[in-house]
């Protein structure tokens, strides 16, 4: 009996005639400086690599959001040991074909969001749910700062959350 072939993953890069540190570095140049399409296009010239700003365009489009990805996963792992790791909850009012929903999130210290989710209600089931896939995603937090909606301290006391809740604006 033959053994399975294991498959390695494969590269995004494979179909692409530039190597994956080019397109990296078009790509963070693009995202990482306040430049133009055209502004990377004259600034990979200079340095001998010649491409068009159009596919400086194409790249961010493809490779955009797998390295969004990569880099939110390194700062979660950095960020799982850090002592002082603060979120701010909230939740705002939509209107989703004309029917109010919840928008539940959770930013960090930084301002970056870390997680979203959207129910019909504003209740302890939804703030319980919304919390355990934040803290299943990201871990503890040092301190929870949320407004005085009262989900919250019970979603947190089911929880069995002994963090410290800071309540404010």
């Amino acid at each position: 009996m033959a053994m399975p072939r294991l498959r390695k993953s494969a590269s995004p890069f494979r179909y692409f005639n530039s190597s994956d540190e080019i397109i990296r570095l078009v790509v963070m140049m693009y995202v990482r400086y306040p430049l133009s399409l055209r502004d990377v296009e004259d600034l990979l010239f200079e340095r001998g690599i010649d491409i068009c700003h159009e596919t400086v365009r194409f790249w961010w489009n493809g490779f955009g959001p797998m390295f969004a990805n990569q880099i939110r996963r390194r700062r979660v792992k950095q960020f799982n040991g850090y002592r002082h790791w603060r979120w701010h909850v909230d939740e705002v009012f939509v209107k989703i074909n004309g029917k109010r929903h919840y928008l539940w999130r959770a930013v960090d210290h930084e301002g970056e969001v870390l997680e979203n989710y959207l129910t019909k209600k504003r209740d302890k089931r939804a703030a319980l749910r919304f919390l355990k896939r934040a803290l299943k995603r990201y871990g503890k937090a040092e301190t929870i700062v949320t407004d005085r909606l009262k989900s919250y301290p019970a979603a947190m006391r089911e929880l069995g959350n002994l963090q410290s809740r800071e309540m404010g604006r």
